[in-house]
């Protein structure tokens, strides 16, 4: 091609490949993404692809892994001075927020694979994790969990989420907690549950269960420190 003649496009890189898939997935949700979407949204043919990402699979552990880089501190540790457990907690609370923002992003991370680039990232970690008086395995697991709890969590919200979207609106001047009240006669305390978790702020339930996760860590390896 002669200068001049036509605008060049730039060379495709794996960084590239990526963040088409990530712009599909936050359109379309992971439905929206295969390799034939990729390459029509990079303007290159569908094997053009396969010298950057070897399958399906692993373009999905790099879409996981630029999702938690996002959220800006993946790997990073305590900021000088933070407990490690108010490290973990703060940790999966942006990782949690990073999740819900967009859509299938949970699906995306559930079962991701850890590329080599980000072995000395978990190394680090779990580092800190095993000053806390841990074991190595017992780092690892007590990330696993953490993790697990983060990810489960943003899939139920996005569910619920959607779910909220495609309910029908309630008939006009029918009072919800009326409505409970009558759905619920015959169990009191499901109804009294359900009153109190509706009044509580958006995001009560993750926090609660993340407290339980964290404070139990702390519990076992740092006391009351």
């Amino acid at each position: 091609m002669r200068p001049g003649t036509a605008t060049e496009r730039p060379a495709v890189t794996r960084e590239a490949v990526v963040d088409a898939a990530l712009d599909l997935l936050a359109e379309g949700g992971l439905e929206a993404v295969s390799f034939r979407r990729v390459a029509a949204r990079l303007g290159v043919s569908g094997p053009t692809l396969y010298w950057h990402v070897e399958n399906k699979r692993q373009l999905m552990d790099l879409m996981a892994e630029e999702l938690l880089r996002r959220t800006g501190r993946v790997y990073a540790g305590p900021e000088e001075g933070q407990p490690w457990w108010e490290w973990l907690r703060e940790d999966a609370r942006r990782t949690f927020t990073a999740l819900v923002a967009t859509r299938d992003a949970p699906r995306v991370v559930a079962g991701n694979r850890p590329s080599p680039e980000s072995f000395a990232g978990i190394e680090r970690v779990l580092g800190v994790l095993v000053a806390a008086g841990l074991r190595p395995g017992e780092a690892q697991q007590a990330l696993f969990a953490l993790g697990s709890y983060v990810i489960g969590s943003a899939v139920e919200w996005q569910a619920e989420a959607d779910r909220g979207r495609s309910q029908p609106p309630a008939p006009g001047g029918e009072d919800p907690a009326a409505r409970r009240a009558c759905a619920l006669a015959g169990q009191p305390l499901l109804l009294a549950a359900i009153t109190e978790l509706v009044r509580h702020p958006h995001g009560a339930a993750f926090e609660f269960g993340l407290d339980l996760l964290v404070e139990g860590l702390r519990a076992r390896y740092a006391g009351e420190a």
